[in-house]
């Protein structure tokens, strides 16, 4: 009996084409900028006996001084924290700020050598563009996919705190890519791996094809607040507000058919010093409380603004201190104040 099996090889290893050769490049240029965090933590069973935890996600290096962006629920109640570099090296790392409503953290190692990523900027991001994940999904480090920009949108976060400007891509998220970075064509970072979207009938979390980063631009403002401050002092109006579109509009008699409606203004804080007004009519919005009556903003500095998502997006453009120009109806009147933007957090309604 012939046992042999004829089999056709190629003659020479074939070239790769233009995608395949952007896709390496990316890879290569990126990977030594992509860590490894594994927390450690201590829980207690019923018995009041401590249980080791430990958990693992990833990080990118932002500059040669050994700082690293991670997310904050990678790092949450961490004790010890190492980071392993690329090239296998461990290092113990200090958590150096923490922003949980963000969820971002930055770190840092004492290493020589560092490369680190390239930041871009994600204000003008468009759907459909491709990126591609670098991470550590289920421990298998220096792991790379691609995939598109799929949406962008604003989610809540496993805080439980609210992402705006999301960037939905379809490239897939894993158990571990937290905290790595979201990079387009060129390399660049334009958003940090933050969470996915699971089939709740499924017990293990895993890619459904639906995962999302938080845009750089959140990490860079938290990152210069820091540089020149020490800590986060994020800019807002001093208000609590709602997004109005045409069905709203029509319902409540506005005068324009978008913007954002004032429902409160905090006592003392930079809108109610400009002379902003927020509600003075409770109602109900299916069985959402809200206030009428409060002006519309429609614009701030001439841009104009339709959702909360677009404040939020203007504020990370600025710094506690600044003047911003908001446009705004009060009734039929369009009117313009000065305000000057206060730190986030600093007062309550």
């Amino acid at each position: 009996m012939d046992h042999s099996v004829d089999l056709t090889e190629a003659e020479a290893q074939s070239g790769y084409d233009s995608v395949e050769q952007n896709n390496i490049s990316v890879y290569r240029r990126v990977l030594p900028a992509v860590v490894n965090i594994t927390s450690n933590a201590v829980a207690y069973d019923w018995f009041w006996g401590a249980v080791p935890q430990q958990g693992q996600g990833s990080g990118f290096i932002v500059d040669t001084h050994g700082h690293i962006l991670t997310n904050y629920h990678v790092i949450e109640g961490g004790r010890q924290i190492e980071v392993t570099l690329s090239n296998k090296h461990k290092y113990k790392a200090q958590v150096v700020l923490t922003d949980k409503p963000h969820d971002l953290a930055l770190l840092q190692i004492d290493a020589p050598n560092l490369t680190p990523a390239v930041l871009s900027n994600s204000q003008n991001l468009q759907v459909g563009q491709k990126v591609y994940a670098i991470g550590n999904p289920f421990g298998l480090s220096g792991t790379m996919t691609t995939g598109i920009i799929s949406a962008l949108r604003s989610v809540r976060g496993p805080e439980g705190n609210l992402i705006e400007n999301a960037i939905q891509t379809d490239a897939a998220i894993n158990p571990g890519n937290s905290g790595g970075p979201l990079l387009n064509s060129h390399g660049e970072v334009i958003g940090i791996n933050s969470l996915i979207a699971t089939n709740p009938n499924e017990q293990i979390e895993q890619s459904a094809g639906i995962g999302f980063a938080i845009p750089i631009n959140t990490a860079k403002a938290v990152l210069e607040d820091f540089a020149h401050y020490g800590r986060i002092r994020r800019p807002s109006l001093g208000i609590t507000s709602l997004p109005i579109g045409p069905d709203l509009a029509q319902q409540m008699g506005l005068a324009a058919d978008y913007g954002v409606l004032i429902q409160r203004v905090l006592p003392g804080g930079a809108a109610e010093r400009a002379g902003l007004h927020g509600g003075d009519k409770q109602a109900y919005l299916g069985n959402t409380p809200i206030y009428l009556g409060g002006d519309l903003i429609i614009g701030i500095d001439g841009r104009e603004v339709t959702t909360g998502q677009d404040i939020s997006q203007i504020m990370d453009e600025h710094k506690t201190g600044d003047k911003v120009a908001v446009t705004f109806l009060r009734g039929q009147r369009k009117m313009t104040a000065q305000v000057t933007l206060e730190e986030a957090g600093t007062r309550t309604a």
